[in-house]
């Protein structure tokens, strides 16, 4: 039977109810007001636990069943320990020896290291991704090959949905490079150290079962304690939770691209001529090639006029620690550690500090740190003539991408996306985007290495560059420019069958991602 669908305030046809349950339609951006109480996860109590504290059990096989792990249940993991991670795709193996099926998989991010899991789809183990699906799972879901739909949410709509109650995590296994018996934990120390544990805080708290996984354990107390142990259930002890030069890059590099640091050193210029950047700035910038390059740029502006950042907020960096460590930079609140230099970091200085998404991102509490910056720089897989971002799919319709923080970011003062004209000779600027991630109210320039795009609504930002010899143009201008480059893109073919959810940053559907109709072949249509 059909699903109803309906058309919502971005004018998306979106269902009224995923895996059955009914589905808000996005109403615009601050237009949805939630109503009711947060979820409680069920009332502990300390009989149940051992007085001496100590919770270590023998294996995750045993944690998981102490857990009563069985069919149809929502286990949830952190992405922390990246394309190293020993732990997730550990979880399933077990639960497919059990016989168990139809689980949901509420992970805060997967990485190339998670495609096993799909043999786990195939046969039944896992019902469903609630979570980033790239590379090949992505691509398994969008030829609609996942039983349940696919969800998709932003990091601090991840933290929404358990907070809400939207989901309801009923096992959390949480990998820690160092935690001791009781199950305090954190993300430094030992030799699989990721840094922080940002995205696994709300999973800790509200899970009805909290399981530990480290391979380092210490004598009470763990500290400083990002996982709390009075909300664990069970640690297990292993050999090895990540494989460390896949947890963290140490090789993250400034691009080489002539035309991507003509595009960073164009965003540095754009900040300062615009009087966005100054002294006692907020900001955050990504870890790819050319958001890379804009923070070095923009770290030489600070040196030249003696400026000082307030704080940056991270995924962080090595260039974000250097800014610290000179004196550019007050702050790092992390929620997420990006290279090796920043893993160091976190633990030599007092002022680069562990922040998770919990108290930074969720868009149902009372004040959201990304509303605070000044300056946000993000990516985007496409952009269209009105502004709208897509960060999930490409052009041909394939679903490769999670959200991560980009929807939250978005509520920043000067949102900037410096992207290329064109990647592998397809326009990144189009009519329209193939899937709605966030509304072009919220986004204010685009950059690329032919031009500068100004959102018109920013009136403030074009009189305050009019005269800075800039590179400025309309976004159709750009738009066309590509195309008398490349050719205009052709649309992906979709079938009616939706395989995934978009969700806002308030839990509402801001769009869907339909079934890719099979790819004809040359053969097709002929006797």
């Amino acid at each position: 039977m059909a699903v109803p669908t309906v058309k919502n305030a971005a004018g998306r046809e979106v269902p009224l109810e995923i895996n059955g349950r009914p589905a808000t339609p996005f109403m615009g951006v601050g237009k949805h007001k939630p109503t009711g109480h947060r979820y409680g996860p069920p009332v502990p109590s300390c009989s149940n636990f051992p007085s001496d504290g100590n919770k270590v059990v023998g294996s995750l096989e045993e944690a998981l069943r102490l857990c009563g792990l069985s069919d149809g249940m929502t286990i949830s993991t952190h992405h922390h320990l990246r394309d190293g991670d020993l732990i997730s795709n550990r979880v399933f193996d077990i639960a497919s020896s059990m016989g168990i099926k139809d689980l949901v998989w509420f992970p805060s991010a997967s990485f190339p290291c998670n495609d096993p899991v799909i043999k786990y789809l195939e046969d039944g183990t896992i019902n469903r991704i609630e979570g980033s699906m790239n590379g090949p799972l992505g691509r398994f879901v969008s030829e609609g090959r996942m039983k349940g739909t696919a969800v998709l949410r932003s990091h601090g709509g991840r933290v929404q949905a358990i907070l809400d109650g939207e989901v309801r995590i009923d096992i959390a296994v949480l990998a820690a490079p160092t935690a001791d018996s009781y199950g305090n934990a954190k993300g430094t120390g030992g030799k699989s150290a990721c840094g922080v544990l940002g995205y696994a805080k709300a999973d800790s708290m509200y899970a009805s079962k909290v399981i530990v996984v480290t391979d380092n354990l210490v004598d009470l107390p763990c500290y400083p304690m990002e996982i709390e142990g009075n909300y664990v259930d069970y640690v297990v002890v292993v050999d090895k939770i990540g494989i460390p030069e896949k947890i963290v890059s140490g090789t993250t590099q400034v691009t080489k691209s002539p035309d991507r640091l003509l595009i960073a050193e164009m965003t540095a210029a754009f900040l300062e001529k615009s009087g966005i950047l100054k002294d006692g700035v907020t900001m955050q910038a990504g870890a790819g090639g050319t958001s890379l390059a804009i923070a070095v740029f923009l770290h030489e502006i600070f040196k030249k006029k003696g400026w000082r950042s307030k704080f940056g907020f991270g995924g962080s960096t090595r260039y974000m620690v250097e800014m610290l460590e000179k004196g550019q930079m007050g702050y790092i609140l992390d929620a997420q550690a990006f290279d090796l230099d920043s893993v160091a970091s976190v633990e030599r200085n007092a002022n680069h500090i562990p922040y998770p998404v919990f108290n930074a991102y969720n868009y149902h509490s009372k004040g959201n740190l990304t509303s605070m910056m000044d300056i946000m720089i993000l990516g985007a897989t496409e952009i269209d003539l009105n502004f709208n971002g897509n960060v999930v799919t490409h052009s041909d319709g394939y679903l490769l991408h999670g959200i991560g923080g980009w929807q939250n970011c978005l509520h920043a003062r000067n949102v900037i996306l410096p992207v290329p004209l064109f990647r592998d000779r397809i326009p990144v600027i189009v009519d329209e985007v193939t899937t709605l991630c966030g509304p072009g109210e919220l986004i204010d320039v685009i950059i690329t290495e032919r031009g500068i795009a100004i959102n018109p609504i920013r009136t403030d930002l074009i009189e305050s560059v009019k005269d800075s010899g800039l590179p400025l143009k309309t976004i159709r201008e750009l738009k066309e420019e590509a195309e008398r480059i490349c050719g205009k893109p052709s649309r992906p073919d979709f079938e009616d069958e939706i395989v995934a959810a978009i969700k806002w940053v308030d839990g509402t559907v801001i769009d869907v991602v339909r079934k890719l109709k099979p790819a004809k072949s040359a053969d097709d249509g002929k006797l």
